[in-house]
């Protein structure tokens, strides 16, 4: 079976969830992932409903790449896992909240969070 189609042996995304969802033209929905623990917000990734079923089922967090086209679970190359503590979705339904335990980083530069050290300067509000 390849990545890119879901095993027909496996269950769907549950169609309460599904129904809640508010897609992109591509049928994603962004996935904010924060550690759960700290609140530190980690990175972005994007989900389908395979990807979602699969982080709500497995207790690991499985995006989409856009670019390869294709699932991707967090940690199985660079060991640096995403084990999930909940899955929450925004008012509007169109993207998630992943709280995880992250081990290592989060981001494919190797630093904690693919934020770390990429402030605009934005001035603040009086």
């Amino acid at each position: 079976m390849n990545e890119q189609t879901p095993d027909p042996g496996h269950d769907v995304l549950d169609p309460a969830v599904a129904a809640r969802l508010k897609r992109d033209a591509s049928g994603l929905v962004a996935a904010v992932v924060q550690q759960h623990d700290t609140k530190e917000v980690l990175m972005l990734g994007w989900m389908d409903d395979e990807a979602l079923r699969r982080t709500l089922t497995e207790g690991r967090v499985t995006f989409w790449s856009r670019s390869r086209q294709e699932y991707w679970r967090k940690g199985d190359t660079s060991g640096h896992v995403q084990r999930v503590h909940s899955v929450s979705l925004d008012c509007d339904g169109d993207a998630l909240l992943v709280q995880v335990d992250q081990t290592g980083a989060a981001c494919h530069t190797g630093t904690r969070s693919c934020f770390d050290g990429r402030d605009l300067g934005a001035s603040a509000a009086v």
